[in-house]
């Protein structure tokens, strides 16, 4: 395929686009666009009263809260976490008291929200790139909320009754919980990486995706397109052997999705399948798609948007309706609290930071300030040792954004005396960092029973590039052979000491990229519940010792599309 925005001669008018692919389907459709959003309001005086003009905003800013929250409540699952995380970024009081003090002045409620969106536009921008990744977010935010204020439409979805591609700037997360799986084939965006929220959100869906595909804005209304996920390309007016190939792909996948059974490559290497889930609400999913159990579940929705910490009460319902879903033999890995950075919380204190990703965070949140925070983390894992009795599930617990030996000693101690069952090894560690996966055969010959790899963050903090950035979108990418390095240290340091290692990044999601991890010493894989039957086939049609080959091939590449390439070669 040629570079993004390159003209090939195939066909007329045939141009391809590059960027990063979501899943692996290749589909073919026309083009729909999303509408346009509200122009700035005009810098004007109020009509109205500063009073009226302030409740106006006010009110408009709340109704954008409740639609999100409605969004999420729909969608629930990860899209729920996300949206709720917006609703309290709309409810800050910060911006609402900004919002007044221009309403003061004689601003109209939509051009005091502009203004006040604005300005803290540029300040996170300033702020380096973690905090420049939520810009999207406040954008979206302020953007509606000036539609509502101004009485006129939001950017929405295409109306149409036909299947179609979507293609935008960028994705919402509230506009990704409305889309019809039925209608919508693929999701394309000129901006975006492949752990955005576009892209996780998609890959939940199943819907295959090309995000950060520089000049695809270009496409109008009904041009007939290939979007390959597997590949990142886009190709407008494709060829018929393009469009033939996809349908093969489409056909591989539907045979993918009759297999079942547990997760084992081709000569019976026994590769445990699990699924990444938020609340109880997504376990019907997972069960549907044949998971083994649960390799990942977030627990912060059950914080999300309270002032308080939750009782412990509360907690040990939330815990045990997820626990008792499954039947016995299952494996539910619950990740405790991951406050900070993108998730603060105003009952875990922490100080001001101007890069919270590489802040208080995951653990280092609960061990804080002399410890001082670590009364909500004991509280969490009391409720999950409660919640756990009499279940059928084998519950294990882990910490995220552990450094070294240290912190996982300190967290397996506090496990421990909250009765969890640490010489069991069903208390273990996220390796998400560097430092982590250099350090995984000290941990591991510890205390610590398993480590599960976090890609997201590992890529993020290997190449120094934010994941929420759109503009480093490309460096986001797990093939990367620095990435797989460190996952290969990480999985010989398990196999040297007896003890499990898993993935649970969005890594473990692409089939091709699942056969290279095991390769590595990679013994479960956790992922949305859509991806579990391709990653199932692949692995299945591939024996261990392939799987290792691939890995040293992938592993010895350059960069990360030719990590790909060495790997589908072999």
């Amino acid at each position: 395929m040629p570079d993004m925005g390159a003209a090939d001669h195939g066909g007329p008018g045939r141009t391809a686009y590059r960027g990063v692919g979501v899943g692996t389907a290749a589909v073919a459709g026309p083009v729909a666009r999303m509408s346009e959003a509200p122009p700035e309001p005009p810098d004007r005086p109020a009509a109205g009263p500063p009073g009226e003009e302030r409740a106006k905003a006010r009110a408009a800013v709340a109704a954008v809260a409740a639609y999100l929250r409605a969004g999420g409540a729909a969608a629930g699952g990860d899209t729920a976490d996300v949206l709720e995380a917006q609703a309290m970024v709309a409810e800050d009081p910060a911006l609402e008291e900004a919002i007044g003090t221009r309403t003061a002045a004689g601003k109209t409620a939509a051009r005091a929200i502009h203004e006040t969106f604005a300005e803290y536009r540029e300040l996170l921008s300033g702020l380096g790139d973690y905090m420049a990744g939520r810009v999207a977010d406040l954008d979206d935010i302020g953007t509606r909320a000036v539609a509502v204020a101004a009485g006129v439409p939001m950017a929405a979805l295409p109306e149409r009754e036909d299947p179609y591609v979507l293609v935008a700037k960028d994705l919402a997360p509230a506009d990704t919980a409305l889309l019809d799986r039925n209608l919508v084939l693929a999701l394309v965006t000129a901006e975006g990486g492949p752990t955005s929220h576009t892209a996780i959100l998609a890959r939940a869906m199943g819907i295959p995706a090309v995000v950060g595909a520089t000049g695809v804005l270009a496409l109008a209304d009904g041009t007939p397109v290939l979007v390959d996920a597997a590949d990142g390309t886009v190709v407008a007016r494709p060829t018929h052997a393009e469009q033939e190939a996809a349908v093969a792909r489409a056909a591989a996948a539907a045979k993918a999705a009759t297999l079942s059974g547990p997760g084992r490559t081709s000569d019976g290497e026994p590769v445990k399948l699990l699924a990444n889930i938020g609340t109880a609400a997504d376990v019907p999913a997972v069960l549907a798609a044949g998971a083994e159990g649960v390799g990942l579940f977030r627990t912060e929705f059950l914080y999300l948007g309270s002032a308080e910490e939750p009782a412990f009460e509360d907690q040990v319902r939330v815990y045990r309706a997820v626990f008792e879903a499954f039947p016995e033999g299952s494996r539910i890995v619950v990740r405790t609290l991951d406050a900070g950075a993108d998730k603060p919380l105003p009952f875990v204190r922490l100080g001001q930071e101007p890069n919270p990703a590489l802040g208080e965070r995951g653990l280092r949140a609960f061990r804080a300030f002399d410890g001082r925070n670590e009364a909500v983390l004991r509280t969490q894992l009391l409720a999950i040792r409660e919640a756990s009795r009499g279940v059928a599930a084998d519950v294990w617990v882990m910490a995220p954004m552990v450094d070294g030996t240290p912190e996982a000693e300190w967290f397996c101690e506090l496990a421990e005396t909250c009765g969890l069952d640490v010489a069991g090894g069903r208390v273990g560690i996220m390796v998400e960092t560097p430092s982590s996966a250099l350090t995984a055969g000290p941990i591991l010959a510890g205390r610590t029973g398993f480590a599960s790899i976090g890609t997201n963050d590992l890529t993020q903090y290997t190449m120094a590039a934010d994941r929420m950035l759109g503009a480093l979108g490309t460096l986001q990418d797990a093939w990367h052979p620095a990435v797989l390095q460190l996952i290969g240290a990480t999985g010989a340091a398990g196999e040297a000491a007896g003890k499990p290692v898993g993935v649970c990044g969005e890594a473990a999601a692409d089939p091709l990229l699942a056969c290279v991890l095991v390769g590595l010493g990679v013994r479960s894989l956790s992922m949305a519940p859509s991806a579990i039957a391709e990653v199932r086939d692949a692995l299945a049609a591939r024996t261990l010792a392939r799987c290792g080959a691939m890995a040293v091939r992938a592993s010895a590449a350059a960069t990360a599309r030719e990590a790909r390439e060495a790997a589908a070669e072999e």
